[in-house]
């Protein structure tokens, strides 16, 4: 069983937010890699939820590949229209 998550946990500030941004990001890049699309829909939903959250300045510190795959697999597979 996967271990419990401590109730007072501390919301992810700063360097670290835009650390957990990436590995979510890459996370969903590797289920899809991997043909998983709903676990990878689920991982995108929750790297969008914290990227929402950065400041602008935090954004730029997250790699242009990973912004760039996130919102294009947002728009195209994931948009209004699927």
């Amino acid at each position: 069983m996967p271990p419990k998550k401590k109730p007072n946990a501390k919301p992810l500030t700063g360097p670290a937010l835009v650390k957990e941004v990436c590995r979510r990001i890459r996370l969903a890049r590797s289920l899809w890699d991997a043909h998983r699309n709903a676990a990878c829909r689920g991982e995108r939903e929750k790297a969008i939820a914290l990227y929402e959250t950065l400041t602008p300045e935090e954004r730029e510190k997250v790699p242009q590949v990973l912004r760039v795959w996130l919102r294009y697999r947002s728009e195209k597979y994931f948009g209004e229209g699927r």
